[in-house]
């Protein structure tokens, strides 16, 4: 991760009906949790979550859920958490070491 918390703005343009207000929220959400926001390149043919590992971030801000499907939002949790902006939602990443004592 970097020196600062950093999150990835992430907007589906296929799934958005206002791209500008969209990447607004993602902007303001960023700054409220205190974020620097970094943006994917527009046209790379890597999956999103390859795309998240690359930029090293310590999370994913995207409008709403419809931006992202199931299997993105798990795969990022492996490696990020995911934060929604409508309706207000964290998704924390997965814990790397189960706590002492839950696998009994």
């Amino acid at each position: 991760m970097r020196d600062e918390p950093t999150a990835l703005g992430w907007v589906d343009l296929e799934t958005s009906s206002a791209a500008d207000w969209d990447v607004a929220q993602v902007r303001r959400l960023a700054q409220r949790l205190g974020y620097a926001l970094v943006w994917p390149p527009e046209l790379s043919p890597l999956p999103l979550i390859d795309q998240v590992r690359c930029a090293d971030v310590d999370a994913v801000i995207t409008p709403s859920l419809e931006h992202l499907n199931v299997l993105a939002v798990n795969a990022i949790m492996s490696v990020a958490n995911v934060e929604i902006v409508l309706p207000r939602l964290s998704f924390h990443r997965w814990a790397e070491i189960a706590p002492a004592g839950w696998l009994r």
